[in-house]
């Protein structure tokens, strides 16, 4: 038949394929994480809708607070975000340190992406020095958008790192 050098070529592609390989799973993570960006940024767009902020040109004007009847409501949906980053990493990861990486390569492409569907949803942000609501835990976390998309991109370069080093396992 031949010399492949240990398994065959099948079983070789059949093990990668099936989810065994680190690259395979990095690759579902990343389509994981696109698509939970695009139900977030909905969930954005329905609260702007709501808060009036269809028809201006600002989304975030310097004087906007989330509103105190509804931030235990938004605080309790960031904190079920961070949970499923956290699950979907932990299923994803077969040490502790891949699942680190795989959290930081689900929390940065679900970031990045989450701005780039605001800007399909909303044509929003204009730039990345726009003014934001990054964050509600434990309060107002304000910053221009270019502050998370950075960070984001450091989360996946890391990510990388840690899974080309853990690759094997």
């Amino acid at each position: 038949m031949g010399d492949y050098g240990g398994a065959h070529p099948y079983h070789r592609l059949m093990s990668a394929s099936s989810g065994n390989s680190v690259w395979v799973r990095s690759v579902g993570i990343c389509v994981w994480a696109v698509a939970f960006a695009a139900v977030e940024a909905m969930v954005v767009y329905y609260l702007r809708k709501l808060f009036g902020f269809q028809y201006r040109l600002e989304y975030t004007p310097a004087d906007f607070h989330f509103p105190k009847a509804y931030l235990p409501y938004e605080q309790a949906r960031e904190a079920a975000t961070m949970v499923m980053l956290l699950g979907v990493a932990f299923l994803a990861g077969r040490t502790w340190w891949q699942r680190f990486a795989f959290w930081l390569l689900a929390f940065g492409v679900w970031d990045v992406f989450y701005y780039v569907w605001l800007w399909v949803l909303l044509r929003w942000p204009s730039s990345l020095a726009e003014r934001d609501l990054l964050f509600l835990i434990p309060g107002e976390w304000w910053g221009p958008v270019w502050m998370p998309v950075l960070a984001s991109f450091g989360f996946i370069a890391v990510a990388a790192v840690i899974l080309a080093t853990t690759r094997r396992v």
